[in-house]
């Protein structure tokens, strides 16, 4: 009887599986690779001793090349938090956290950099040093890190503390675990053995093909208003049914992204936007789900504008830098930069934009933008990425020497998170780091969109996210995504 499975997912990634051994391995590793496996079924829920979780991979073997046809291979951070959160292997007292990490596979300078960048991403910025550097005043990067500590469980760990590591450098055989072992046999070629079954994989993807969208999307013009958003994502980095939480805003005729998610390309081309047509992008925060667009976004014409806060801006310089083994200073060579600052109304070109901080385990900001029309100011304001109001309760404390937040300061969020707008979108995802859609339903805002959750939503979110009359600003349906415009001023 075989003991040794492999499934071909799609061009350029497959699913090794030895049921003996215990071993379960993500052979390459795209975009949304997470969203391709729940498809298939390779990742799907269970429970033992009362606790939900999910089945899924448990190592993760790395493409030879980091870009193939125009498209980045290997993004391994989502896989790794789908192993630390939804498979439980990081969580105090879950059933699967038995002391295993995860396994990432390849040659040895690509493993090295997909650990940082998944330490990056799962961190962030990693000490009160690092906030200062990055323009935090010191007592506010003392009250950041004891927060930062408190979602991190209590510490900041090395990453060797949170993957294991196994390079390919040469064609010997390398054990993986528990006598199952893989060697490269060629360029992104790779053959398993265990118990003398042996199965040859290929990551080489044929000429002028990419990695496949794991969801489908439909076609959309995108009007250039004078000033305009449209929803172009309103998924999580789970939801097999649609892109990530994001959107696209025209501000007399210039297109802006907030945030740039997976399967970025394809976003755009089904609303009809070429890359070169992006003005900037206004970017929350380093979370794949919102990040790992980057990688499509530097390969435009020009240098795109990069609007954030210097904390956003320097964690997500410090992912990408080791994503791609570049140095951090390189961040302004594929993007032009254009600090924010937080907390005040800033003018891009016109355009008013005000990122507020928002509680979560990496540096993040919720973004407010308005600007003058017919009728006086309209509002929009993007809640990406939020906390749930009964979980950041929980972490209040009045040691200051203890990971946690104030009073003060959890009154302060919530008071930011209700802050009224013509129309808000905010994330809802629920768990320990996303918001709660309980906690808008005092909200003033004439329109809520609820977003950020793979979960079809319930009777009461949908009547707290129904909204009221937009009076004079305009508002169309169109299939899944929402397009709001306001007037010019006549």
């Amino acid at each position: 009887m075989a003991s040794l499975f492999k499934i071909e997912v799609m061009a350029g990634m497959s699913w090794i599986h030895v049921p003996d051994a215990d071993v379960r391995v993500l052979c390459g590793c795209p975009a949304d690779s997470v969203k391709h496996l729940m498809r298939r079924g390779l990742i799907r829920p269970m429970e033992a001793r009362g606790v939900k979780f999910e089945t899924g991979p448990n190592a993760i073997l790395l493409s030879d090349v980091m870009v193939q046809n125009g498209v980045f291979c290997n993004l391994a951070e989502f896989p790794v938090l789908q192993m630390f959160y939804r498979q439980g292997l990081l969580l105090p007292g879950h059933p699967n956290n038995d002391g295993s990490k995860p396994i990432i596979i390849g040659r040895r300078d690509q493993v090295d950099a997909q650990m940082q960048y998944i330490y990056r991403g799962n961190y962030g910025l990693i000490s009160e040093q690092e906030l200062t550097e990055a323009g935090v005043a010191p007592d506010l990067a003392r009250d950041m890190m004891r927060l930062k500590l408190k979602f991190a469980f209590g510490r900041i760990s090395h990453p060797r503390d949170l993957l294991d590591g196994r390079a390919l450098d040469d064609d010997k055989p390398v054990e993986i675990k528990a006598g199952v072992c893989v060697r490269r046999i060629g360029l992104n070629r790779f053959e398993f053995s265990y118990n003398g079954e042996t199965v040859e994989i290929d990551l080489n993807l044929p000429p002028f093909q990419t990695h496949e969208c794991p969801f489908p999307l439909g076609s959309f013009q995108f009007r250039r208003d004078y000033f305009a958003v449209v929803h172009s994502g309103e998924g999580d980095g789970w939801d097999v049914r649609r892109p990530s939480m994001g959107s696209v805003l025209s501000f007399q005729g210039r297109i802006y992204l907030v945030d740039a998610g997976p399967n970025l390309l394809h976003s755009l081309t089904a609303l009809g936007i070429g890359i070169n047509e992006i003005e900037g992008i206004f970017h929350t925060h380093s979370h794949d789900d919102h990040f790992a667009g980057l990688t499509t976004l530097m390969q435009a014409d020009r240098r795109i504008s990069y609007f954030a806060v210097p904390m956003v801006r320097s964690a997500v310089a410090k992912k990408l830098s080791a994503l791609l083994s570049i140095e951090e200073d390189d961040f302004n060579d594929y993007f032009n930069v254009r600090d924010l600052v937080m907390g005040q109304w800033n003018d891009v070109d016109g355009l008013d934009v005000k990122p507020v901080f928002s509680p979560h385990p990496v540096e993040t900001t919720i973004f407010h933008f308005r600007a003058m029309a017919a009728g006086g100011w309209r509002s929009y304001a993007h809640l990406a990425d939020v906390v749930g109001l009964d979980i950041l309760e929980r972490m209040i404390t009045d040691d200051p020497t203890q990971p946690g937040l104030s009073q003060a300061w959890y009154d302060k969020v919530a008071a930011d998170y209700l802050e009224p707008a013509d129309v808000k979108k905010v994330d809802i995802g629920g768990g320990l780091i996303h918001g709660c859609a309980q906690d808008f339903k005092d909200d003033a805002s004439g329109k809520m969109i609820l977003a950020h959750t793979a979960q079809p939503l319930t009777p009461e979110q949908k009547k707290i996210g129904s909204g009221a009359s937009f009076g004079t600003v305009d508002v169309l349906i169109t299939g899944h995504r929402d397009f709001w415009a306001a007037r010019p001023i006549t």
